[in-house]
């Protein structure tokens, strides 16, 4: 099967590209590979679109799923959780969805052949030879009040503190306003449910000015605290050797790495440091392949369930004992 995603950049190696083509192939001694695909056309939703992914790969021995979905029509909380409610338990989810480097015009995940049709490519990984790890961090610092989501439906956010959720970012940003959704990548919101839980981040997709509204990567559901948030250059690198040590395996042989676009932005030169800071967590051993990203698919822990992430690097490790 050949799976194809657009990106906001590759990952080969411990090099970061643009504009460029990378071709990764996989090849197990015993283990077995599935691929499906679902147009979200078809599917009506992203949690039905995810249901059917996970109907479709679900067979004795899955241990794994790699996701990748368009970037732009899909709500990547609503597709996960359709996808972790319809696999065994045991069966871990990662991925990404993809990207169209700043612009936020088209993405495209494919499977075989091109296909202009949005769709949700997933990939089963079965065998008990296989382990897998995984891992993802951000390494951003919160600033300004922490807000309480006072209006939104799904990932589309309405009022913060009862005020249109545009104008709080038009004031923070100030001249930056102007470039929305894409300087929203370099001030992205820490979503809680309670000041007490660590919260997950979300990066904006689109701007409804006369809504005055904004629409997320994933779920900011009404009643949750909400906080920006902005770069700490060194904290990015550090986050992403704090996922590759989540994720390691002493013996693993390939690390997928997503990441988000909007750390590229702000490492900008600097953002292979935070490639070779995984190499130097993994060591030389392990393939490094993988692509900036409109959202990452992680579990915060093995234990947990997978869920939507913004801003984060999100490694996924595979070996074959």
């Amino acid at each position: 099967a050949l799976v194809v995603g657009s990106t906001a950049g590759e990952i080969c190696g411990t090099q970061v590209f643009d504009d460029s083509l990378v071709a990764t192939a996989l090849e197990f001694r015993s283990a077995g590979v599935r691929c499906a695909r679902v147009a979200l056309s078809d599917a009506g939703s992203a949690a039905r679109a995810g249901a059917m992914l996970a109907e479709g790969l679900v067979s004795p021995g899955l241990r794994h799923v790699f996701l990748l979905s368009d970037g732009l029509s899909v709500n990547g909380s609503e597709l996960v959780s359709g996808m972790t409610s319809g696999l065994p338990a045991g069966v871990s989810v990662t991925g990404g969805l993809c990207g169209d480097g700043a612009r936020f015009e088209r993405t495209y995940a494919c499977l075989d052949e091109f296909a202009e049709n949005e769709g949700v490519v997933g990939v089963g990984f079965y065998g008990d030879s296989l382990r897998i790890g995984f891992g993802s961090l951000a390494g951003w610092d919160s600033f300004g009040l922490e807000r309480r989501v006072t209006r939104s439906r799904g990932n589309v956010v309405y009022e913060f503190d009862g005020q249109p959720a545009l104008d709080l970012y038009e004031r923070y940003l100030g001249e930056q306003a102007k470039d929305l959704p894409a300087s929203g990548l370099l001030f992205p919101l820490t979503v809680r449910a309670t000041r007490e839980e660590p919260g997950v981040v979300r990066t904006i997709l689109a701007v409804d000015k006369l809504a005055r509204s904004l629409t997320y990567a994933g779920d900011v559901p009404t009643g949750h605290h909400a906080r920006l948030m902005r770069a700490n250059f060194d904290r990015l690198v550090e986050g992403a050797g704090g996922a590759a040590r989540a994720a390691k395996l002493d013996d693993a042989d390939i690390a997928v790495l997503v990441s988000c676009v909007g750390r590229k932005l702000v490492l900008k030169q600097r953002v292979e440091e935070e490639v070779e800071s995984v190499r130097g967590v993994l060591g030389p051993n392990p393939l490094l392949a993988g692509f900036y990203s409109y959202g990452e698919m992680c579990p915060f822990i093995p234990s947990a369930r997978c869920e939507l992430h913004n801003q984060t690097m999100t490694i996924t490790t595979i070996s074959e004992r």
